[in-house]
Order: structure tokens, then sequence, then C-alpha cells
């Protein structure tokens, strides 16, 4: 299993606010090579898969509606310890707890619109990536 690895997605929110180009500068900024990279509208079939270790939850269907309703960014970030270092710079999930100059401190509206998502884990940066982008989409840094 890689560890270079993590998975993210610029939420609607971000973009319908053209956060898109300070948050991704940022992610080059932290050390961070963006190795795939593009915009789609998520189906919600694949919103259910993405997102199906919360589907118990409460806000589970709220989420859904939220990631369908427009454009996301989702994007494969290369970087050694990947995972850990970009949890870090984006930041706890709800932004009033989220440490000065990380992402959803600075661009996200409340812990529902947090502008970002990012892999919890190796395991699920390689289930993400794999979700969005085959092995031929995927460019590698040295």
């Amino acid at each position: 299993m890689r560890t270079d690895l993590t998975f993210t997605i610029i939420k609607p929110s971000a973009i319908r606010k053209n956060f898109t180009g300070p948050i991704i500068e940022m992610f080059n900024r932290n050390g961070f090579k963006i190795v795939a990279m593009k915009m789609v509208h998520l189906s919600p079939d694949k919103a259910r898969i993405l997102y199906e270790v919360h589907k118990e939850r409460p806000f589970f269907n709220d989420l859904l509606a939220y990631m369908t309703e427009d454009r996301i960014i989702v994007a494969a970030l290369q970087k050694e310890n990947a995972v850990a270092d970009f949890r870090e710079l984006i930041g706890k999930t709800d932004p009033n707890e989220a440490a000065f100059g990380t992402i959803r401190k600075m661009f996200a509206e409340s812990h529902k619109i947090n502008a970002v998502h990012g892999s919890d884990s190796n395991e699920n940066a390689e289930r993400e990536i794999g979700l969005f982008f085959s092995e031929d989409e995927i460019f590698l840094k040295n």
C-alpha cells in the first residue's frame, strides 16, 4: 500500500466562491504534487459509494445532496506521509475548531460545508483515488 498518495475533493461551495485557485496553491506550497485532477459532477450513486462509511449517520442524505448539487474537483496528491500531512493541512472538519492557516479555517463555511474532503487513511485514499481515476490517469512524480 502506498503511503505517498492521498485523495481530495474541492467541494461545491468552495468552487462557487472561487476558492479553487487559493486552495490548489496551498496544496503546492505545502509540498503536495498534483498527480491527477479533474472537475466532475458527482452522481448520487457514486456519492453513496464514496461516503458509504457514513450511511448510518443522520447527516448522510444532506451530505449526498450537497456533494451532488454542483461540480466538484477531485485530485490525487503525492507527498511522503501524504494522508497525515494533508489532514493537518486541511484542519478539523469544523472550521471553528480548525487551526489558523488550515484550508478549512480559511475557506469553510461550517462543519457541514467545509470546503474540502481529505482521505482519512491510506486504505481510503487508495479506494477513493480508484473511484475517480484509472492507473493511466495518474502521473506519479519521482
